[in-house]
């Protein structure tokens, strides 16, 4: 038997999300994803590889993974109640937030004051270390990439975890780098190291 969409499938849909106590605005959002997948079969039979198809087909429209994942639950749920269980697929993953809130951001003023306080401190490695954090946009755990031989070619390949990228070092930065290369006769390996010539840790820069 083929698994047609029709009117009245997305109606006894509708009853049952209504009986299950969906609010409005729910109801009328899963019956508008299950609309527009059923026009998107033109007539075709729903099946494991539609589904696969039409979660591509959202993804290369330039839909978010969220928003692609809300389509697939709200049609994952009319599949669950018509007992398709065969046709429902798997969420996109959502890889975590790598990006701090933009309550936790140092702001332009705080940045310039750290830098100023370890001036005035006659720190100019910790001066520079907080440069080269926000200038380059890396984790404290990852100044470790920043070496000799990387600020020579301007950029910076961090690989950690299991992931790979690559760095950028903005003209002005580079040069300030450079001097203080020169200025402590560092010959290769990390920027930023210790007295006992180790690259400089998360606790270090604490």
């Amino acid at each position: 038997m083929e698994r047609i969409i029709t009117e009245k499938t997305i109606k006894n849909f509708e009853a049952r999300l209504i009986s299950e106590e969906k609010s409005k605005n729910t109801v009328e959002k899963y019956l508008r994803d299950v609309r527009a997948f059923a026009v998107s079969l033109n007539g075709k039979p729903v099946s494991k590889e539609t589904m696969i198809d039409y979660k591509q087909q959202l993804t290369q429209n330039g839909y978010a993974i969220r928003s692609v994942n809300s389509v697939l639950a709200s049609l994952n749920s009319l599949f669950s109640l018509l007992g398709w269980h065969d046709c429902r697929v798997k969420a996109l993953k959502l890889q975590r937030q790598v990006f701090c809130p933009e309550e936790k951001e140092l702001t332009k003023a705080e940045y310039e004051r750290l830098c100023r306080a370890a001036q005035q401190r006659h720190n100019g490695r910790l001066n520079l270390v907080l440069q080269t954090i926000c200038g380059t946009g890396i984790w404290v755990s990852e100044l470790p990439f920043i070496t000799v031989e990387a600020v020579k070619n301007g950029e910076a390949v961090v690989s950690l975890k299991g992931k790979t990228r690559t760095v950028f070092l903005v003209k002005p930065l580079q040069k300030k780098l450079l001097r203080y290369i020169a200025e402590q006769k560092i010959q290769s390996g990390a920027v930023f190291i210790t007295r006992t010539g180790k690259p400089m840790s998360r606790t270090n820069i604490w």
